[in-house]
């Protein structure tokens, strides 16, 4: 009985430790989305540069399009930004931004200091849209094919391996 004692917390303590390491392992990026082969969600928003004009989920049906939802206050942001630039001049698909909960006088200051890289970038100032597309935290891009269905969910900046090995790939599988 007093070997079961000291047995059982050992035990105990080894199954902890594996799924720790198990655990340790996982990529946080990693983050599943139930958007995957759904239709992506419905939109209409103003666009940023010009708050007179809206753009609807709608108006890019038939078109590959990728999604990229972004905040001048995301330091992360800043990060992926000169990567998303080049992106926008060397790729067919249109780059579309969704500005998160930002101002939208600091979103036009953001982007005129570094870069404008969007076809047209949306003001999501309550943060709506970005909950419908399941956004956890900004960056995040998504690729949204033909149909309007989600592709492809990346959760954090963009790398250029990531743009080269993943990205790259399925918008030419998409035929852009």
């Amino acid at each position: 009985m007093k070997r079961l004692r000291f047995v059982l917390p050992l035990v105990l303590f080894a199954l902890l430790a594996v799924f720790l390491w198990r655990g340790l392992a996982l990529d946080p990026r990693a983050v599943a989305s139930p958007l995957i082969g759904r239709p992506a969600p419905a939109f209409t928003l103003p666009r940023l540069d010009d708050a007179s004009q809206t753009l609807r989920r709608d108006d890019l049906h038939g078109r590959v399009w990728v999604l990229n939802v972004w905040a001048s206050w995301c330091v992360e942001c800043l990060r992926e930004h000169a990567l998303l630039v080049e992106f926008s001049r060397m790729n067919g698909a249109p780059l579309i931004g969704l500005n998160y909960k930002d101002r939208r006088s600091e979103a036009l200051a953001w982007l005129g200091r570094h870069g404008n890289p969007y076809q047209a970038s949306l003001f999501d100032a309550d943060g709506r849209v970005g909950i419908d597309f399941g956004v956890y935290g900004v960056p995040e891009t998504f690729v949204i094919d033909r149909e309007g269905r989600v592709r492809f969910k990346h959760v954090g900046p963009l790398t250029a391996e990531l743009l080269r090995t993943r990205i790259v790939p399925l918008l030419k599988e998409l035929d852009v």
